[in-house]
């Protein structure tokens, strides 16, 4: 199966973390190509995966308006140029892309920048087997529908009684929102060990999913982040990884 994994949780959890070891693990399981998508204005993952990125979906916002103000967007519209600057602003890589968000560059509702990557991943998605989307913290990004074909949601919180509380209610308001997807996964992060905590035994029940899996804290994870160095640095024996790439074989 393939399509989205969208990834989600309150910040400061792991979600970028996780959402580059994701983009390491598929391609390893043979999932590529792959569109690894930054959706949270806040978020790095271009350095956990290690290429820059040099323009983003807001700075194209931005420089499309100054265009068609302008003028020098003759013969052309402001979404045909817009386009056109998404294709340009695509890093690519052997076995993955990654498309950046960003944030909006100047005043003004960032519900335009929304639909542009809306349409931007209806577009690519379809030259890709799967799509990473490490989105924004809670569920804005999903509740605009911004990504069409969700196969797996992951909800990941760190293994705190807030942590898993606020995972709670994400659940609860993905419910209420209506939000589509095919699977539902959870990932406690940064556990003592390898077992759930006393805390979070309940949420597969509670949530209906038998994907609920703890991810031990890594000091080779913390290590590597503080130094700036990617996912694809990490030894294959990564627990962390091996431990995730199980948990994706299982989801797709």
């Amino acid at each position: 199966m393939s399509g989205t994994i969208a990834i989600t949780g309150k910040g400061g959890v792991g979600k970028t973390t996780i959402a580059g070891l994701a983009v390491r693990a598929l391609i390893e399981a043979g999932k590529g190509p792959i569109l690894a998508v930054d959706a949270d204005p806040n978020s790095c993952l271009d350095v956990a995966l290690g290429v820059t990125v040099l323009k983003t979906i807001g700075k194209i916002r931005e420089e499309a308006k100054e265009t068609a103000a302008l003028g020098m967007g003759a013969g052309i519209s402001k979404q045909q140029l817009i386009e056109l600057r998404i294709a340009e602003s695509l890093v690519e890589r052997e076995k993955f892309d990654l498309i950046a968000m960003g944030r909006p560059e100047g005043a003004g509702c960032y519900c335009f920048a929304n639909n542009v990557l809306k349409d931007a991943l209806g577009r690519l998605a379809a030259n890709y087997d799967t799509v990473v989307l490490d989105n924004e913290a809670g569920l804005e990004n999903l509740s605009r529908r911004i990504a069409q074909d969700v196969a797996v949601l992951v909800l990941v919180c760190d293994a705190t009684w807030n942590g898993i509380e606020t995972v709670k209610r994400l659940y609860e308001l993905a419910t209420e929102m209506e939000v589509s997807y095919k699977k539902l996964a959870v990932v406690v992060n940064r556990t003592k060990g390898e077992e759930l905590p006393e805390l979070a035994k309940g949420l597969p029940a509670l949530f209906s999913t038998p994907h609920v899996i703890a991810l031990p804290l890594d000091p080779q994870i913390a290590e590597f982040s503080e130094s700036g160095r990617t996912v694809f640095e990490l030894p294959a024996d990564n627990p962390s990884l091996v431990r995730l790439k199980g948990f994706l074989s299982m989801l797709l």
